[in-house]
């Protein structure tokens, strides 16, 4: 069978597992913030049942969203073999065709941590279960990426761009800083820590809370969350201020980048547009995270939470790949460049074949 580098229905497959992923994974957050993680005792059976075969009339309560977690996870997962399949007899670039392995291997690896959180009942499993799933959705979003008519066009025009070729690493280190995130997120909510602080933007009433024993005992008689298994420590506390303190250095930062990056590449370039995109999704996403203090963490919306936070991952590994894709140079200081008279030089697209004079704005 001929392997080439134009699959355009490989693409196309692609964001169709990317997209089901990111479905499976609102719906992964929905069983955590309903609390229904648990609503199905074993695993891989349900109820005794073999999954696929389980009654539709005993789909109620939380059983309903745990049920439909594992049958959709089933789904992906058939979707992701057929992904390595058909990408390792169609794709001619072997890192691709090792990447789609790799997207195989972590969603056997999901399904296996997803199983051991219901047989041996481990909060610390399901964090993992939680991280791995951003992770998961990271990396189809990037097979999406790899198996599109723009990533081979831009290998085969060898697209020069000018600009501050440090904004690679810029976006790259945001990018972990928001994994970061997601993890403290994944801690909180499989701590039923989701409202140790129940207020925003004060943390009950000061800029810092109190932590002593005295003070932990005052927050757990006042607290309000009906899923919490387990009371509040401070612990629980100080992590949840740390997830509040990453989120505005990632505000911070995002917002700097996408400005810095609209400066230098322009506001029409794909690089400006994609920053922007992904300013907007933080900024989403930090809405919706005070939103659910502010709801008393309603499903929906802390459910959205979930799910954008996943966005703003992919937003930041797909600016990342892109910048990387780009071969960015850092603008000329000679004469006649535009920037003798203190002025920053128009970002410029250049191809090897096309003369110096053309320049253009846009990626």
């Amino acid at each position: 069978m001929t392997r080439s580098t134009d699959n355009r229905w490989l693409h196309r497959f692609a964001i169709l597992c990317a997209v089901g992923t990111l479905v499976l994974v609102w719906v992964g957050g929905m069983v955590t913030t309903r609390g229904a993680g648990m609503a199905v005792p074993d695993w891989p059976t349900t109820y005794g049942y073999n999954m696929f075969f389980f009654p539709f009339s005993q789909w109620v309560g939380g059983i309903f969203y745990e049920h439909s977690h594992r049958l959709l996870a089933s789904g992906i997962g058939f979707l992701t073999v057929l992904l390595a399949v058909w990408t390792w007899l169609k794709e001619e670039r072997r890192w691709v065709r090792h990447a789609a392995l790799l997207a195989l291997f972590a969603v056997c690896l999901q399904g296996l941590l997803g199983g051991l959180r219901v047989t041996a009942m481990k909060d610390e499993i399901g964090i993992f279960h939680a991280t791995l799933a951003q992770l998961f959705f990271g990396l189809t979003v990037a097979i999406a990426l790899f198996t599109s008519r723009w990533w081979v066009a831009a290998n085969r025009s060898e697209l020069r761009v000018e600009g501050d070729p440090r904004v690679r690493s810029l976006f790259g280190a945001v990018t972990v800083l928001i994994l970061g995130q997601l993890v403290l997120g994944a801690t909180m909510r499989h701590q039923h820590a989701g409202l140790a602080i129940p207020d925003f933007p004060t943390a009950y009433g000061k800029l810092w809370p109190e932590t002593d024993p005295a003070a932990v005992s005052r927050y757990n008689q006042a607290r309000g969350e009906v899923n919490a298994l387990n009371p509040i420590t401070a612990g629980q506390v100080r992590l949840q201020m740390a997830h509040r303190l990453t989120a505005l250095a990632i505000l911070v930062a995002v917002a700097w980048l996408a400005g810095k990056t609209r400066r230098t590449f322009g506001g029409r370039s794909l690089l400006g547009r994609l920053a922007l995109a992904w300013l907007g999704l933080i900024l989403v996403q930090a809405t919706l995270g005070a939103a659910t203090l502010w709801t008393n963490k309603a499903a929906d919306v802390a459910t959205a939470h979930v799910a954008v936070g996943a966005l703003s991952l992919a937003a930041g590994c797909l600016l990342t790949l892109v910048a990387v894709r780009l071969r960015i140079e850092a603008p000329s200081t000679g004469p006649g460049d535009g920037s003798s008279d203190g002025r920053a030089s128009v970002p410029r697209v250049l191809s090897r074949n096309s003369p110096p004079s053309i320049s253009t704005a846009s990626t």
